[in-house]
């Protein structure tokens, strides 16, 4: 069972929060701040409020675990690098749309950014910060993605035709989709390298696939919007309905639920330190009395 580590830790300037991240490695916990179109830092280990980098509307975020660099994707149409030790933007690139979810493919260099309520995901070079390939989905309103480290594949999800669009990294185009027609609007999706599975959820229902396609299983679940995977406990953490909800994935078949503990009526995005377990929970009060992020710990 999850427990709170700490109170929840006020965060400056009331204004929501998207997508979050951790850096295992340098300790590191960052949050799209939307509202206040800053990219949040906060200690991992102390889960206290470091700092702020004014980089736009932030939505989607992701670390370079070579550099410790964050790179941000906003609505302001670009995708940016932030230095979070001089706390400062170091590149940024105008790719032609509003931005959502990104993912960073270190092997071979690439930031996937997907169009929010769009048709595109864009690919930038984070050596040059150039945009090198504009991809074109099937549907509209891609979610979150995915990379496979072994294939470099990207898993794509697609909200509204109830799938998931792979990407080719030879091409960087679609090669294929999986049907997922038991999930209404496809919103969080993690993939388990070890296993070989991506976990998919949506409209109260949580299935995993093979990459091949093949459905592996499903149970009903909550209304998430992000979770995160914990790789080497294959643990899922998903946020949504005021609370974390984790749940232990299975080798070829569906996940099963482990536990929840309430947080917050805006909870909804997370993200797991998969160095300690811990779970990093954000959230806007409802009530207008602040934002705030919170750690929280698995009983031994």
């Amino acid at each position: 069972m999850l427990t709170p580590a700490m109170p929840p830790q006020p965060v400056p300037v009331y204004s929501g929060f998207d997508y979050v991240t951790v850096d295992a490695q340098r300790r590191r916990v960052y949050a799209a701040h939307g509202g206040s179109q800053r990219l949040l830092i906060v200690d991992a280990d102390s889960g206290k409020v470091v700092g702020q980098v004014r980089v736009g509307p932030v939505h989607g975020v992701a670390v370079d675990p070579a550099s410790g660099h964050v790179y941000t994707g906003t609505g302001d149409n670009e995708v940016s690098e932030v230095d979070p030790v001089a706390l400062k933007v170091v590149n940024h690139v105008d790719v032609g749309g509003s931005v959502d979810a990104i993912a960073y493919d270190p092997s071979n260099g690439r930031i996937y950014a997907d169009e929010d309520d769009g048709t595109r995901i864009w690919v930038v070079d984070a050596k040059t910060f150039k945009v090198i390939k504009t991809i074109a989905i099937p549907g509209h309103k891609p979610e979150y993605l995915a990379i496979n480290p072994k294939t470099h594949e990207v898993y794509q999800n697609i909200d509204s035709d109830s799938e998931i669009a792979v990407v080719d990294p030879a091409t960087m185009a679609v090669s294929r989709t999986i049907p997922t027609p038991e999930i209404k609007h496809n919103h969080p999706l993690q993939y388990d390298p070890q296993y070989d599975e991506i976990v998919v959820a949506g409209g109260g229902v949580m299935s995993a696939y093979a990459p091949s396609g093949k459905k592996l299983g499903e149970l009903p679940a909550g209304r998430f919007d992000q979770c995160d995977l914990d790789p080497t406990q294959h643990v899922l953490a998903c946020a949504g309905d005021g609370g974390i909800t984790r749940f232990q994935l299975q080798r070829g078949a569906a996940p099963k639920q482990l536990d929840t503990v309430t947080v917050a009526p805006g909870v909804h995005t997370l993200a797991v330190d998969p160095k300690t377990h811990a779970v990093f929970a954000v959230w806007g009060d409802r009530d207008g009395k602040g934002d705030f992020v919170q750690k929280f710990t698995p009983a031994p």
